[in-house]
């Protein structure tokens, strides 16, 4: 057990590295290897094979999709690719980890990166590198740790017994260890581990490892779980391609195993159980690449867009401008419940204001998922505007249109200001300090009556009362913003707070009063005509 809890560690501790080291230059990388299968599939060996972590492509596929920079068929052979580059880990662990003593080379490796990590700045390339090499060499050591456990079991059970279960059995714990340690890499170490000592014969290791190739896409589900359907689509191609293929395999486990110990001549169990592993991805990738476009099209029908997911302008063509127009007025009424929603929440607000039926799925997200919801919708949003403006001729639907993207833009600042905040808000809702803590209650308060008057104004759409409701709302706010600036500027509150978290508290009111100026601009574009909105335009701006 400690091992596995050591190897556990391990993993996690390389991926965080990785997932820091992966930047621009991979995602580049694989958005441009992309624009056919056979690039795809290879990109996506490569990279996984370099980064050493399935689960830290599959989740950066997932977004790649998400944001529409990857195609759908793209994506899958990507995921191919990525399941056959992860068994050069298993490679390196049965080559390196059993023929040859590298826990004498680990053990100093660990520790002398250990010791820099502690030292290094955390924002820098050379604290990720030192992290991953001291992952790396944990890993080794973590797997004397199991060897030695695997030893002392074999020596203390009735392996005869263990060899009586079917293989059924062995595929089964596969999964459920993958399931469980949510890492294939774990499951296949074991395996080896079990096999070097003799716990387990060459077949039931091969079970095991098919079991891991079922487990590890139970990862990639949880992940797409409460994204948007593309993800869903993507998880669920995964998942299927390592099924079917595990599926086939089992049934010929025998004659497979035959070739490789008789035929191949590998007598090295080993050797045989990663070159199994290997053999298992590859098959997948010629069983599944020429069938890509049409899994990919069964696949888009799949995981069909609930109202929440979806938007009003999915159902319309941009070809169409009186209906597009008509779409996109809806979906920007939507878009501002939503922000409002997302800022509301941000400060445990979220059951005081009240809530469009639309935004149910919406409302299980968490803070964080909402942003990204929200930014999604944004780009969407904007892509149906540039072509539904190529589309629109009159003169009055233009303004219209201009005034709805207006409308969208703003809100989208208003959520980037209560995004930025989201540390602040964090600290001072958590601080023992009276005066911070108080500031979060007292903005909390400001937020919840500012919110239930806007979202009482863009429920109910009645311009002419809420023309003077919006004007007087944009005026206590602007008052708001002075006096709680003067109050920040108090000599006696020097006192009370340190220079820094009187810092803190400046930056926070100028963005969350930020927050309150846009999305009432954002209201203004969606409820008034162009001649009214002006209005507000002209309005002194309050925030310097």
């Amino acid at each position: 057990m400690t091992g596995v809890a050591f190897l556990l560690l391990a993993m996690d501790f390389m991926e965080t590295a990785l997932r820091g080291l992966a930047g621009r230059q991979f995602k580049l990388f694989l958005k441009k290897e992309t624009t056919n299968r056979a690039k795809a599939i290879t990109a996506g060996a490569i990279v996984t094979a370099l980064l050493q972590s399935s689960s830290i492509i599959n989740l950066l596929i997932l977004n790649l999709v998400g944001a529409g920079v990857v195609q759908m068929e793209n994506a899958l052979a990507l995921i191919l690719g990525s399941n056959l580059g992860t068994t050069l880990n298993s490679w390196v662990v049965a080559i390196f980890g059993f023929n040859y003593n590298i826990e004498s080379l680990a053990l100093p490796v660990a520790g002398f990166t250990g010791i820099l990590i502690v030292f290094i700045n955390k924002g820098t390339k050379w604290y990720l590198w030192c992290k991953f090499l001291f992952s790396f060499a944990f890993l080794f050591i973590s797997l004397g740790f199991i060897k030695s456990g695997m030893e002392a079991f074999a020596l203390q059970s009735d392996l005869a017994a263990l060899r009586k279960f079917s293989l059924i059995v062995f595929l089964a714990a596969g999964i459920l260890i993958t399931t469980l340690v949510q890492s294939s890499s774990v499951t296949i170490a074991l395996a080896l581990s079990a096999l070097h000592t003799n716990t387990l014969t060459l077949s039931a290791a091969m079970a095991v490892a098919l079991g891991a190739e079922i487990g590890t896409t139970l990862k990639l589900f949880l992940a797409s779980a409460r994204g948007i359907a593309v993800k869903k689509r993507v998880a669920l191609g995964n998942f299927l391609f390592n099924v079917i293929t595990a599926g086939i395999i089992f049934l010929l486990l025998s004659p497979i195993h035959y070739l490789i110990v008789n035929v191949l001549s590998i007598k090295n169990n080993l050797i045989a159980l990663v070159f199994f592993q290997s053999f298992v991805n590859l098959a997948g990738i010629l069983l599944f690449t020429p069938l890509l476009p049409a899994i990919s099209k069964f696949l888009l029908k799949q995981f069909r867009e609930t109202g929440d997911e979806s938007s009003y302008i999915s159902k319309v063509s941009a070809t169409d401008p009186d209906l597009a127009l008509e779409a996109l007025e809806r979906e920007t009424k939507r878009f501002v419940q939503h922000v409002v929603r997302y800022s509301c929440d941000s400060f445990n607000l979220g059951e005081d204001i009240p809530t469009n039926t639309n935004q149910k799925e919406f409302n299980k997200k968490t803070v964080a998922e909402k942003y990204d919801y929200i930014k999604h919708l944004h780009g969407e949003i904007h892509g149906f505007y540039l072509k539904l403006q190529n589309a629109t001729a009159e003169k009055k639907d233009s303004e219209r249109l201009n005034q709805l993207i207006s409308s969208i833009r703003n809100s989208m600042y208003a959520a980037k200001n209560i995004r930025d905040a989201q540390h602040d808000i964090e600290q001072m809702r958590n601080s023992s300090n009276d005066i911070k803590y108080d500031f979060y209650l007292q903005s909390r308060q400001k937020l919840s009556g500012f919110s239930q008057r806007l979202m009482a104004m863009v429920n109910t759409k009645n311009q002419k009362n809420s023309f003077e409701e919006l004007t007087n709302l944009y005026h206590s706010i602007s008052t708001g913003y002075s006096e709680t600036l003067q109050l920040l500027y108090k000599e006696n509150l020097v006192t009370r707070v340190s220079e820094t978290e009187i810092s803190t508290l400046i930056n926070f009111n100028r963005q969350l009063y930020s927050y309150f100026k846009s999305i009432i601009f954002g209201v203004k574009d969606y409820l008034f005509t162009s001649s009214e909105g002006e209005y507000f335009d002209s309005l002194p701006g309050f925030i310097r």
